[in-house]
Parts: C-alpha cells; structure tokens; sequence
C-alpha cells in the first residue's frame, strides 16, 4: 500500500468541506493552503489535489515539490498545471473527466433552444409587460458541430440527436462511423461552413489556442452561432468581436472568455447576438462533492497501488479516449 507522506489540497477562498474530504482527513495527512501559501505546503508532500482548477501558482512553486508524485485537477481541462518542467517529470496528472459532461451537455441545449424559441426576448417583453406575438424556429434538423470529441464533446452529441438535430465532430483524425458523432472530420474550416452551430469543448493546448480565429469565424455561415463551454483562449476574442461587429456570424454564447472573467467595459457584453455565463455549464448542484468523491476513489487506489482514473497524457493534454472512460 502506498502511503502519501501529504495530500495537498489548494483552494481559494474558504477551505472546501464535504463528506469525502472530511472522510479522507481522518486517513491521511491532508494540508489546505492558498495559492500564496503552496510553496511553503508542497515540501514532502506526494499528491496536491487542485480544489482551485485554474490556478496556475504550481509552476510557481515547482522548486518546493520535492516529493510530488500525482496531481488531480479538479476540472476537466488540465492546461493550468501543463508547463514544462512537469511535462518533463515523472508527475502523474489526472483531471475529472466525467464530473460534467451531461450538466454540460443540457446546458447547450438549453442555449440552442432560448434561440431558436425566442426566450430572451420574451423574457425582455415581459420585464416590459409588453404582450407580443413572436415566431420561432425548430431545433430538429439544424446542424451542429461539435468541436472535440471528448467525453464532454459526446455528450453533447447525444442529447442533440435526441432533440432531432444533425450532429458531426471535429477533431484530430477522420471518423465515418462514431456511434455519437456519425462522422469526424479534422477539417476544422470544412466542418464549421457546414453548421448552423458551432460548439468549442475542445481542451486547451498549444494546438487548439485561438483555433476560432477570423478564419474559423470567415468559413462559418453569417446565420451559424457559436456556442464555447470549452476554455476561453480556444477563441481569438479581438476576431470573434470583429466577426460580430461585421456580421460574419450571427452570434456567440460564451461561458468561458478569454480575458476570465470579462472585463465590465468589455464590447462582448453588450452586442447584439451574446449570451455571457459565468464558467458554469457544468456546476450543478452536488458539483463539488462529486468531485471530492471522485479524487477519494482515486486516493483510495493510489494507496492500494492501483491503476488511477482519468490519467492525463500530459504531452497531450487530456485523457486519450484508450484509457478510463469515466
């Protein structure tokens, strides 16, 4: 059985507390600290759980972990700690794959449908008790494309096809028979110009940064909309406000932006055609937990020398579809 010499675990804000931590304090010697205080937590310590997911204060205090065997980030993307001296090391990294995918899944649908049904404006009527008759469109039939075809990206997919749109993936290798996206292309130009919507899950790595850049937004149809739930540097954020502002797409939901959060004197804010959330696609209620309970599983088989879940390639930057599909 191997025994952490420490877990660290660093937050922001308030010490997280669930049921699992709890129960994992009682195991194990479990360390809290903030980002200013990692570097002096980390010495000794053989497995860090980043609670704070897009902190990137761990290559900051690198020099101090001179026992750190695993990370866990406590999100599905991982590019926060992927820099290059734990690229290089021994480090094992695992994320939450699976935590969010269906949250995340319903999150865009429920996008998709506020459009095509006209509820903003309805909303915007009713604030102005103003009684008016307005059309919508159907949903069924309308063209999606799913930019990574990760276990996010699946999820997506499937619950789409089941409100009856046509939906393909984008990604690293041609697919014509996946069972969720029916066909792959890793075109990415050649799939967006056939899209009413273009959804971005794709991780974040040196190859995806800034992949809706003006050409992306040029190949799209001046109807298509673009929907992000993936990390906000996927988008080139100066293009994407050109392409609105020149109407080459016809709108935007952004749950993740690039700068994060939005400046409040951001242009994104107010033009015609966006929706802005707050990084919350995937935090539904019980998120947390079941993230704590996913890294005690995984203590559990880090201390009976079993095989991790989730374990990220870190050249990559995610979990290749070959290992845990959790």
């Amino acid at each position: 059985m191997s025994e952490p010499t420490a877990v660290v675990v660093l937050h922001e804000g308030e010490p997280p507390s669930s049921p699992a931590l709890e129960e994992l304090a009682t195991q194990v010697p479990v360390r809290f600290t903030d980002e200013e205080h990692l570097a002096d937590a980390l010495p000794g310590a053989e497995v860090l759980y980043l609670h704070h997911f897009l902190s990137h204060a761990l290559s900051g205090a690198w020099p101090t972990a001179d026992a750190l065997r695993w990370v866990h980030v406590a999100a599905a993307g991982v590019d926060p700690v992927l820099f290059d001296d734990l690229i290089a090391s021994e480090v094992t990294v695992t994320n939450s794959r699976g935590v969010f995918d269906d949250a995340i899944a319903e999150y865009v649908l429920g996008q998709i449908l506020a459009e095509a049904k006209n509820l903003r404006a309805c909303w915007a009527d009713q604030d102005r008790r103003t009684w008016r008759h307005r059309e919508s469109t159907r949903v069924a039939g309308k063209r999606v494309v799913v930019v990574g075809t990760g276990a996010i990206g699946r999820s997506i997919a499937r619950l789409l096809r089941a409100a009856g749109m046509e939906v393909s993936g984008a990604g690293r290798r041609v697919i014509t028979d996946d069972p969720d996206f029916g066909t792959v292309t890793d075109d990415l130009h050649g799939g967006l110009a056939e899209a009413d919507w273009a959804v971005a899950v794709a991780p974040l790595t040196p190859t995806t940064r800034h992949m809706f850049d003006a050409a992306a937004f040029a190949a799209m149809a001046p109807h298509a909309r673009l929907i992000n739930v993936g990390r906000g540097e996927l988008v080139h954020t100066p293009d994407l406000v050109t392409a609105l502002e020149q109407g080459s797409i016809a709108g935007a939901v952004l749950d993740v932006t690039d700068p994060e959060p939005l400046p409040s004197d951001h242009p994104l804010w107010t033009m015609p055609g966006v929706s802005i959330t707050a990084h919350q696609s995937g935090d539904v209620q019980g998120w947390r937990d079941e993230l704590d309970r996913l890294f005690a599983e995984n203590l559990t088989r880090w201390r009976s020398d079993r095989e991790l879940l989730n374990v990220v390639d870190t050249q990559l930057g995610y979990v290749p579809t070959s290992r845990s599909q959790r």
